[in-house]
């Protein structure tokens, strides 16, 4: 899977941290904080990169993944109770431990970056049948995910182990996406579900603890 990206280096706290911004493709995503849960809308292209990039994000345990789509419009017609909020979206391995409250300053650094085009292997994320969910169910399963809101921005933190397993999630999007759209048309998509800890779900520090991501055709913006 190739993604462009722009490559930025930015001093913090005496160390350098590098962040990989993903380059406009020619997909749709959207992502918004609907306070109750999280909403993302992409369409065929959209999911194939957020597939590169939870690759790229799975291979890049010292750097932040950055996707900057908070300009973004949401299809119409998504349900939210209250006003929504447009969100930009960064993938970052857990043991780099990174705050998201320093996210503001590091994104006013970011500056023009560097043209680069980052390649992983095609089957670097598995196919939905390939991984066992059950095991994410059970108590000793640490491969979870942590989210996180800062800046107009979701933080999805976890290991590599978390990003290629759940992963599989996007590829079942890719995969049965276009033929399930014609048997949701009451709504125009066909979701996956990403949770906050556990499979169960909750939130933490006012983040709502469940991501939808939908699958529907492109829309008009």
């Amino acid at each position: 899977m190739k993604q462009r990206v722009r490559v930025h280096k930015v001093r913090t706290r005496g160390d350098e941290l590098r962040v990989l911004r993903a380059e406009p493709g020619p997909g749709r995503l959207a992502l918004r904080d609907d306070h109750y849960w999280l909403s993302m809308y992409a369409d065929g292209f959209g999911t194939a990169q957020l597939i590169a990039l939870w690759s790229l994000a799975a291979r890049s345990a010292y750097s932040l993944v950055y996707l900057p789509i908070r300009a973004n419009q949401a299809p119409g017609g998504g349900e939210s109770e209250s006003e929504p909020v447009m969100l930009d979206l960064v993938l970052a391995h857990h043991s780099l431990q990174f705050p998201a409250s320093s996210w503001k300053r590091v994104r006013a650094r970011l500056g023009r970056g560097v043209p680069h085009t980052a390649s992983t292997p095609d089957d670097d994320i598995p196919g939905y049948s390939d991984i066992d969910h059950a095991r994410h169910w059970y108590r000793e399963y640490r491969d979870h995910f942590d989210f996180d809101i800062a800046a107009h921005t979701l933080f999805i933190k976890g290991s590599a182990r978390a990003f290629r397993e759940y992963g599989a999630e996007l590829r079942r999007l890719a995969d049965d996406g276009p033929a399930q759209l014609q048997y949701v048309s009451e709504t125009g998509y066909f979701d996956v579900e990403l949770y906050h800890g556990s499979p169960h779900g909750y939130s933490c520090k006012n983040v709502p603890g469940s991501l939808y991501i939908h699958y529907c055709a492109p829309w008009q913006v």
